[in-house]
């Protein structure tokens, strides 16, 4: 790393980064700037932007928002999600605390099905109108389900993006997932409410008018489109399907949703412009800078030769080499979104598990897959679910600032990752 690419590489990422963190333009902006900076430098070039499945724009994550953004678009035109916003608040008694613990509990469980960024997408609909309707801070309740969107997308392998990516390289099962992971992921969720009642305890102020006013609504009255509704339901759930036999269609979720996004404009009666405006074209430019630019660092070299200092420091000790993994992925994956992120680290844990543990060991992949799922907590770019809740709530005139995001984010990532260390520890060093 001693050439000027590597350093300017740097130079424009660590800039970019401090002026989104000081929001003095616009994200989306800066990000934009940075990747056409790295372009200018050459840092990378536009084959490897554009096309290069390990430095470039990840296209399956832009275009599976892109179709489930549409879908999500058309159901809305249906009142779906003010059914589902009066039903979850007359379960909860329209009281604050109870309405956000259902709520996390719904994001974390459906993000295991699905995956998180599409949970989001369905859920923070639904967020907006619960939040309006009780006369509630809404920026509490969406950064609640952005933590428990990751924490529960841990838990499978199609819950996160990066757990794909590890699967693959790994050759690591959905049941693998299920058996090591899912736990942790319950026991987290769980901490998660404890740490939400004590981040957000000011937010919960009851309002008795207007619960009296939201439990006197009748649900089923809000469905203004039973036949459209019926419509999106029905290929909703043939993409989720899509989406959970993946490992057998082997279709991309983004070509699945995509498929599904056309299917349902083609047999309903929504107008492919009204679908279209729906989509959160802002989060998805932001995507691509923030692609290019680690894409940047990632040509120069940047990343690989601290992802093989990482690896020089772990040496021969399992445990220390899984606590340092986990801890490190955590870190980073705060930085720069998890996606880029472990595709880069991918190769490396790999020489890592034949080099420590023989090739027969999975901790390292447990470590990897937990620090950069529970790391993209920490700030409002560590993960993708995180941009797309930061989208939706600007679009609403709700915004989200770096700084408001992070304060709450680096307390449950700390809390999450040091459980997850103490998991690793007691269930592969010390009960195995």
């Amino acid at each position: 790393m001693n050439d000027w690419q590597s350093w300017a590489a740097i130079a424009i990422f660590a800039g970019t980064y401090t002026v989104i963190i000081g929001e003095w333009v616009h994200r989306v902006a800066a990000a934009l700037a940075g990747a056409g900076l790295m372009l200018a430098i050459r840092a990378t070039d536009d084959s490897s932007a554009f096309y290069s499945e390990r430095s470039g724009v990840d296209w399956n994550v832009v275009f599976l928002l892109l179709g489930m953004m549409m879908i999500v678009g058309v159901l809305k035109k249906t009142g779906m999600f003010e059914y589902l916003a009066i039903w979850a608040v007359k379960r909860a008694r329209a009281r604050p605390f109870r309405v956000m613990v259902m709520l996390i509990l719904i994001t974390a469980v459906a993000s295991a099905v699905l995956d998180n960024v599409t949970t989001v997408l369905l859920i923070a609909p639904v967020t907006l109108l619960v939040c309006e309707r009780l006369g509630l801070p809404v920026v509490p309740f969406l950064i609640a389900e952005v933590f428990a969107s990751n924490i529960g997308g841990t838990a499978t392998l199609v819950g996160d993006p990066p757990n794909i990516i590890i699967a693959s390289r790994a050759g690591l099962t959905f049941n693998d997932f299920l058996v090591h992971l899912a736990p942790l992921s319950a026991v987290l969720t769980v901490v998660l409410i404890g740490l939400s009642r004590f981040l957000f305890r000011r937010s919960f102020v009851y309002d008795e008018k207007r619960a009296e006013e939201v439990m006197a609504l009748e649900e089923r009255e809000a469905i203004r489109d039973p036949r459209l509704l019926i419509q999106g339901l029905a290929v909703l759930a043939v993409v989720v399907a899509g989406f959970v036999l993946h490992p057998v269609l082997h279709y991309e979720p983004s070509v699945v949703a995509l498929l599904g996004a056309g299917l349902l404009v083609a047999v309903s009666a929504a107008e492919t412009s009204d679908a279209l405006s729906e989509v959160e074209w802002p989060t998805l430019a932001f995507f691509a800078g923030l692609f290019i630019m680690v894409g940047g660092l990632i040509e120069t070299g940047v990343i690989s030769d601290v992802s093989q200092a990482l690896a020089d420091a772990i040496g021969g000790h399992e445990l220390g080499g899984s606590m340092m993994l986990l801890w490190a992925s955590a870190v980073f994956s705060g930085i720069v979104d998890n996606i880029p992120y472990v595709a880069t680290m991918a190769p490396i844990t790999s020489d890592l598990v034949r080099n420590v543990a023989g090739g027969g060991d999975h901790v390292l992949w447990w470590a990897l897959a937990l620090g950069a799922d529970l790391g993209g907590n920490a700030t409002p770019i560590g993960a993708s679910a995180n941009v797309v809740v930061l989208g939706i709530a600007e679009r609403n005139r709700t915004p989200i600032g770096f700084w408001e995001f992070t304060r709450y984010g680096l307390v449950v990532t700390a809390v999450t990752v040091g459980l997850s260390a103490v998991w690793i520890w007691l269930r592969y060093f010390v009960l195995a």
